[in-house]
């Protein structure tokens, strides 16, 4: 169990939330460590764990696994914005839970529009791919700095000369005909990532023999860096969502993503600008200072890799470390909490929505 940053996580299952008066009551259960986690139930636990924590205290919460809220508590949570996001072991988000949202009719429906507008789907989508493009090919550039190995330090080279390509390529495209360019975006993503992952294992200094990657797999997660960023990709989501959502806007329709059923396709679209520069990076850094190790990862038959208990409660409180760390906005030439930055590029694309400014301007830090 953790608090960190206004967000409770909680990632034993069989926890239990409570309500008296103002106040979360958290009970979460104490197993055996010798306990199978199939058999961790209410009655196998040998001890309890209680915490009480003012419902001002919090923005959100995550539940990792089968932990119940009572109805009283999610009433509280209700009552005052803070939003219940429940997610499977791995980090899969299911389903969110909030109160009747204070939001903006008009932005929303200037948010509607712009997604049944193939050409203004298709610049905003530009945007976030060039951005994307932009942070990936710094971290490649960083990495091939301080990579030691001449011919590893090529590859690097190469591969992020291919990304400065693609970003070319993107600014290249005709905006009053961008309408029929969304297929050639996508391509765009799409070779640019496998540029990106093709020299991934490069970036790594240390154990890369445990966390080999040879290609991006999801649902499962078939090796460990894979489980490693698909965990970390879920807690970005959540932030997302919670900055999409405070701005007004509508998390599950998007520009980039195709919409389906269940699937935040605009969290999805706001956590490409994020993804090298905060999870990938961390995740680098982590393995790279051994703070996460084969020993916080488990292989369930079929060949799907999981974080083992420990390892996600490692990972949560890395990740909530970063977010605590401060850095400038090139937009606003302001310095905030990296916590913040979902939040204000939320508001970015809401300005951009509402016709303030002529473009939605992605994160690219400096």
């Amino acid at each position: 169990m953790n608090i960190q940053q206004n967000t409770l996580y909680l990632t034993t299952a069989g926890s239990y939330v409570g309500r008296d008066h103002l106040t979360l009551q958290v009970e979460v259960p104490v197993y055996p460590p010798d306990l199978p986690p199939e058999k961790r139930t209410h009655e196998a636990a040998v001890d309890w764990r209680r915490l009480s924590i003012p419902i001002h205290h919090l923005e959100s919460i995550c539940v990792f696994g089968a932990s119940t809220i009572s109805p009283p508590a999610l009433d509280l949570c209700w009552e005052h914005g803070v939003a219940v996001n429940f997610l499977s072991e791995n980090g899969y988000f299911m389903a969110r839970m909030t109160g009747v949202a204070d939001t903006s009719v008009m932005l929303r429906r200037a948010q509607f529009r712009a997604a049944d507008d193939p050409a203004k789907c298709a610049a905003i989508a530009r945007q976030i791919i060039a951005g994307k493009l932009q942070n990936a090919r710094t971290s490649l550039l960083r990495a091939a700095r301080e990579n030691g190995n001449d011919a590893e330090s090529q590859r690097l080279q190469e591969a992020t000369d291919s990304l400065a390509r693609q970003i070319r390529r993107l600014e290249a495209l005709e905006i009053s005909s961008l309408r029929s360019h969304m297929d050639e975006i996508r391509g765009a993503e799409g070779m640019a990532g496998q540029t990106y992952f093709s020299v991934f294992t490069l970036m790594l200094k240390q154990q890369r023999d445990a966390f080999a990657f040879t290609t991006r797999t999801r649902r499962p997660p078939r090796d460990r860096i894979n489980c490693l960023l698909s965990f970390l990709y879920a807690l970005l989501r959540h932030d997302c969502i919670a900055a999409l959502t405070a701005a007004g806007l509508d998390p599950f329709v998007g520009f980039l993503h195709a919409d389906r059923p269940n699937r935040p396709s605009l969290a999805l679209d706001l956590m490409e600008e994020f993804r090298p520069w905060l999870a990938d990076r961390l995740a680098i850094t982590l393995i790279n200072r051994q703070q996460i190790g084969p020993e916080h990862f488990k292989q369930r038959e079929g060949g799907a890799v999981e974080l083992t208990e420990t390892g996600r409660k490692l990972v949560i409180k890395a990740y909530q470390e970063r977010k605590q760390e401060s850095l400038t906005h090139p937009l606003l030439d302001q310095t905030l909490r990296i916590a913040q930055m979902p939040y204000v590029q939320a508001r970015v694309l809401a300005r951009h929505l509402r016709s303030d400014v002529p473009d939605y301007v992605p994160l690219v830090p400096r």
